[in-house]
């Protein structure tokens, strides 16, 4: 007599180990879901807590002692110098009237209103 399991005992041991296996392997995704999930979350409320973006800016030397230039908020020359600071509408004003060249790219001085 033989002591070998059945083929119909031989499947269904199969199929339990496959049902193990596709129940370890959804935790899995399920884990990697909700670590996205909270990434995300964690993503929108940094942009949420982000200030808003300055509507003038104020390009500083490689010193830090001499002002450059006068750009517009969304400039991309100021975004690529990266020695620029926020200022006021009436700072912006003030700089381009004591002479501070205003950035050729983005036209402060005509957005403030003082060319045309």
């Amino acid at each position: 007599m033989t002591d070998s399991p059945s083929r119909l005992d031989l499947l269904r041991f199969a199929r339990r180990v496959v049902e193990q296996q596709a129940a370890t392997a959804l935790r899995q995704i399920d884990g990697w879901i909700a670590e996205e999930e909270r990434r995300e979350t964690e993503r929108q409320r940094g942009e949420r807590a982000r200030p808003p973006a300055p509507d003038w800016l104020i390009q500083h030397g490689l010193n830090r002692e001499h002002v450059d230039a006068v750009h517009t908020g969304g400039c991309w020359a100021a975004k690529k110098s990266g020695r620029c600071k926020p200022v006021s509408r009436d700072q912006a004003l003030e700089a381009l009237r004591q002479l501070v060249p205003a950035c050729p790219h983005c036209r402060p001085d005509t957005m403030l209103g003082l060319l045309d």
